[in-house]
């Protein structure tokens, strides 16, 4: 009874978890639907092959990370902030919080850059990360389709560099809203770039990622191993992997091979002799 009792509030946590993220699938299921009906860059089923696999990562990868990035990104956090002097956390601190939410896309972003391109360069990563690229098809939902130790290292690449620079700081006023706006920047992003629309932005395109941009990372031949960022496809062109034709892709997905059901893939990389 007393277990019960204990376990009451994480229960609790967790269900409020599990009824925002469906909240969330409906307001972007509502969204992209329209956009990928009447503006699709090819006709596509919705209840593709790999949905249902794609609908557990949406919950698996938004519950799983969170837990395990806790404990890791307040040991950096409170570290850092020891480490670093008194004058510099008070100089960050003071800044207008539009200027530190800009640091904190750009510092971030190349954070994600350069752990999303060691995860395509060295061969134990990409085990985990080749199932992000085994979908054969490009909506919205293959977004979520990453295994939660490919999501933990992209995202410790991404959000550590926030807190070794004090951009965000334990004791920073703001620190939470600017980790918040990060964060929702770099998923609802995620959801557009993954998305089977044909729209093309022109000189902006070298600016901000688009699907267009995003659908090359995805294709199956060496293009694979281009256009890494996430949102800002300069850091590419900054690092010499900026690709972006007026066509699109033929086809998508990897030659690495990854078993089709959820719990088979989330093993595979560990198992897996390859």
């Amino acid at each position: 009874m007393q277990y019960l009792t204990t376990a009451q509030p994480h229960i609790f946590a967790f269900a409020v978890n599990v009824f925002r993220l469906c909240v969330w699938l409906v307001l972007l299921t509502a969204i992209f639907t329209p956009l990928e009906r009447y503006f699709a860059l090819r006709r596509e089923k919705r209840f593709r092959k790999g949905f249902a696999t794609d609908l557990g990562y949406y919950f698996l990868s938004s519950l799983l990370p969170n837990l395990l990035l806790a404990m890791p990104l307040a040991f950096v956090a409170w570290s850092v902030h020891l480490l670093l002097p008194a004058s510099y956390n008070v100089f960050i601190a003071e800044l207008p919080i539009w200027i530190r939410v800009i640091l904190a896309i750009v510092v971030g972003e190349i954070g994600f850059y350069w752990g999303h391109r060691l995860s395509h360069e060295i061969p134990f990563l990409w085990r985990f990360h080749a199932i992000h690229h085994s979908s054969e098809h490009i909506d919205f939902m293959v977004s979520t389709r990453a295994h939660p130790v490919d999501m933990v290292f992209t995202r410790l690449f991404g959000l550590v560099p926030l807190y070794a620079f004090g951009i965000v700081s334990p004791l920073g006023k703001d620190a939470g809203v600017i980790m918040l706006l990060v964060v929702l920047l770099g998923t609802v992003w995620g959801f557009f770039i993954h998305s089977n629309v044909r729209w093309r932005l022109g000189l902006f395109e070298q600016l901000i990622a688009t699907p267009a941009f995003h659908h090359w990372h995805h294709t199956r031949d060496d293009h694979i191993d281009h256009n890494y960022a996430p949102t800002l496809p300069w850091i590419d062109r900054l690092f010499g992997t900026f690709y972006l034709p007026k066509s699109w892709p033929e086809t998508y997905g990897t030659d690495t091979p990854v078993p089709a059901s959820l719990p088979a893939q989330l093993m595979h990389p560990i198992t897996s002799r390859r």
